[in-house]
């Protein structure tokens, strides 16, 4: 999929169907609306493109919401790609986009840059200053500017309520990354980079990859997770899934105050992966998060831990490591895998 960020970047080519939305976390029903673009494209011989915002015009107009996305840009673009779509324009969103009119928005994006044969939304669709437009309004530009509309009509999860970005946040609000998941069409991440932490863990037996600043995605409930952290492999474009068991919270049972997402990568103390930038996949909660009477009691409670967070991933149980091979930090050998 090319990705353009300016629309000097728009390639020439044929007309195109276009499809336009934030797309925040590219739930079930964007991929739906999606997946009808790139579906009538392709039986029309033209190019599927789609649009989105980078600032999401939420964060620009109500910058004090404390709105997070629930999913960074480039995973979001990572989403889209996976739906078949030729190009996606990313439409910086600025003063000079949201005055547009409804009009103007569409003759500069839609038909001058996009050459619109047809433009694929959602019942919900607005657009244009003070979000005047609607699908009614696209309708008639497209009557004038030659091109059509397809409304693609919201569908309901079983339980009767509407996939939506909202939902999303609710569910991982709630710690419930396995409904986010089933909302979302596949698993929830976050993003972040390595950083030093109290490493209290290596002691304990459990060395975990800490991240607590500058996180990219909506974090889930305090509590703890089978998931899997996700880093490149030096030197090249692949990836590698590490089994994780994740813990987020303020890391009650030592008075902690700073909310962290630590990971623990299943009978690992090798790695050091300090300053990586690493993505952590959640698949299910194992627990909340506790207090315990003792550190023992801790213990024991996080080797069940691993035991379930290994029964989630289907891979071998793995237990304590010993603290003395725990090579982070250290310039061993070992140091980077």
């Amino acid at each position: 999929m090319q990705i353009w960020t300016d629309l000097d970047q728009v390639a020439d080519g044929p007309r195109a169907v276009v499809t336009i939305g934030n797309f925040d976390g590219m739930h079930m029903g964007h991929k739906r609306v999606v997946g009808a673009c790139v579906e009538r494209a392709s039986r029309q011989g033209l190019r599927s493109v789609a649009c989105t915002f980078d600032p999401h015009p939420r964060k620009v107009h109500d910058p004090d919401s404390g709105m997070e996305l629930i999913n960074p840009l480039r995973d979001r673009l990572d989403a889209m790609a996976a739906t078949g779509l030729d190009a996606t324009l990313v439409i910086h969103y600025d003063q000079s986009v949201y005055t547009l009119s409804a009009e103007e928005f569409v003759r500069r994006y839609l038909v001058q840059a996009l050459h619109a044969a047809e433009v694929v939304v959602g019942e919900d669709f607005r657009f244009g200053r003070d979000s005047s437009g609607d699908v009614n309004t696209l309708r008639e530009l497209g009557r004038q500017l030659d091109f059509d509309v397809v409304m693609v009509t919201d569908i309901e999860a079983p339980e009767g309520r509407r996939w939506s970005s909202s939902w999303v946040r609710d569910l991982l609000a709630d710690g419930d990354v396995t409904g986010a998941a089933r909302v979302l069409g596949h698993l929830h991440r976050i993003r972040g980079t390595v950083e030093h932490g109290h490493k209290r863990g290596r002691t304990l037996g459990f060395p975990t990859a800490n991240l607590a600043t500058g996180i990219e995605g909506v974090i889930p409930a305090d509590g703890v997770y089978a998931g899997w952290l996700v880093r490149r492999v030096p030197g090249t474009e692949a990836n590698e899934f590490l089994p994780a068991a994740i813990s987020v919270g303020t890391n009650p049972q030592f008075g902690g105050t700073v909310r962290t997402v630590e990971a623990h990568v299943l009978g690992r103390s090798d790695l050091d992966l300090y300053g990586e930038q690493v993505a952590v996949t959640f698949v299910a909660r194992i627990r909340g998060m506790e207090k315990f009477d003792s550190v023992d009691a801790l213990l024991a409670r996080m080797d069940d831990d691993l035991r379930k967070t290994a029964a989630v991933l289907g891979v071998g149980v793995s237990s304590r490591v010993d603290p003395d091979s725990v090579t982070a930090g250290t310039g061993g050998a070992s140091a980077r895998c």
